[in-house]
């Protein structure tokens, strides 16, 4: 399946994306921080605009939505969940609806827990899930609405795509939760490396998103609360999943 995925840098340390179908030359933007990186990538390439994603409300990913459909007209597609509070939407999505681009289909999943009526999309022929603030870079999202188990509940969804998924999250902070990774995960070999490697990108100014699904399951600490060595560093051998990864989330808000 043909396909081009790009990432574009927004604000301080947000990322916005375009994924566009090589058959139909159709084009979504998948969350819209800033206006002025986008509409420069898209006049760039020569490419129009199909579709918006958006993942969820807060401003600071869809703040540049009406100076991109002012350049580029395209229709809206958000969360039913969340219409009373997303820009006006074209189109308004449940889990389990499904989004055509020309010949990609993008999944829509609930993955609540950054915030009540989060979304993510994932595209089984691009191999891509674009999970904003749910699952990140060796992290998941504050829970300003949901509760510690409604997130773990959403991302138990998002481990279970296949592993050799692109994982599009929203921001960069992957250096900051590689350090705190570190306190609850010390020994874990792949981790290690993965934190040298996040720092000698960084340095060079290079993106460490999108990462792979793959790589999260094997470092990301919030996806692992079964994980026997993350059990004896917290002291909870015995604790449910849903314990450690509450516990592991409490940490995390106070590092």
């Amino acid at each position: 399946m043909a396909f081009d995925l790009v990432t574009i840098p927004c604000l301080s340390d947000n990322y916005a994306f375009l994924l566009r179908d090589h058959d139909s030359g159709k084009v979504a933007l998948i969350d819209v921080p800033e206006a002025a990186p986008i509409i420069a990538e898209l006049t760039t390439r020569g490419w129009e605009l199909s579709q918006i994603w958006l993942t969820h409300h807060h401003p600071d990913h869809v703040q540049g939505l009406a100076d991109v459909l002012e350049r580029f007209p395209a229709r809206v597609i958000g969360a039913k969940a969340d219409v009373h509070r997303l820009p006006p939407l074209d189109r308004k999505i449940d889990e389990g609806d499904s989004i055509d681009l020309g010949a990609l289909e993008a999944e829509v999943l609930d993955v609540s827990g950054h915030t009540v009526g989060h979304i993510a999309f994932y595209v089984p022929k691009a191999k891509t899930a674009f999970t904003a603030d749910s699952l990140m870079a060796l992290g998941c999202g504050r829970l300003f609405e949901g509760t510690p188990a409604q997130m773990w509940e959403s991302l138990q969804k998002l481990a279970a795509l296949p592993s050799d998924t692109t994982i599009c999250s929203g921001h960069e902070y992957t250096a900051a939760n590689a350090k705190f990774a570190l306190t609850v995960d010390p020994e874990n070999p792949a981790l290690i490396s993965r934190s040298k490697d996040i720092e000698t990108a960084r340095e060079a100014g290079r993106p460490t998103v999108p990462s792979p699904l793959s790589l999260e399951l094997e470092t990301n600490p919030f996806l692992r609360p079964a994980d026997p060595a993350i059990r004896a560093t917290l002291r909870m051998p015995d604790a449910t999943d849903t314990e450690v990864f509450t516990e592991i989330r409490k940490r995390k808000d106070q590092f």
